[in-house]
């Protein structure tokens, strides 16, 4: 079992700015996959369609998605939407509710809520889209790869490699 922090892919550590060799995974070779958006799942709530359809968009044009991001993106959507529907069930409710027997207890809202608000942030900082995670990350549009091979090879951290 692997111990320690989990590794952060070379494609991170180039756009956070790390230009030291030692930093860079020499170890693996790691995919590159084409930056696209992908579809948005049908299964997802409406206030998290309408978040993937903000998100996405940036994240695009960034270069920061792909079409392997579909299920995280998802995730990330969805605990959103959830987020978002229990603070308004708790403002509506109160953060007290009365149980059927009288007693006094913290709205379920709020556990829902706090939950939910929890892993969007876990969500954000993974895609760097909260302000200390974006603080790490400068990225810039992607360029189009037309080899297929070239995106499984690792960039040269000082410059683009040349074709062929």
């Amino acid at each position: 079992m692997r111990r320690g922090p989990k590794p952060v892919p070379t494609t991170l550590k180039l756009a956070r700015g790390s230009r030291r060799i030692g930093d860079l995974n020499r170890g693996s070779i790691e995919p590159w996959p084409k930056p696209a958006r992908p579809t948005c799942p049908a299964h997802l709530s409406r206030r998290a369609k309408v978040e993937w359809k903000r998100v996405s968009v940036q994240l695009e044009r960034l270069g920061l998605l792909t079409q392997l991001d579909r299920s995280m993106l998802a995730l990330y959507c969805q605990a959103y939407g959830r987020w978002v529907e229990a603070e308004e069930q708790a403002a509506v409710h109160g953060l007290v509710v009365k149980t059927k027997s009288g007693m006094l207890i913290q709205n379920p809202y709020l556990g829902i809520a706090n939950r939910a608000a929890k892993q969007t942030h876990e969500f954000l900082v993974e895609f760097g889209m909260s302000p200390s995670s974006r603080t790490r990350v400068s990225a810039t549009p992607p360029t189009n790869v037309d080899n297929a091979k070239q995106r499984f090879f690792k960039p040269d951290p000082f410059g683009p490699r040349p074709a062929g």
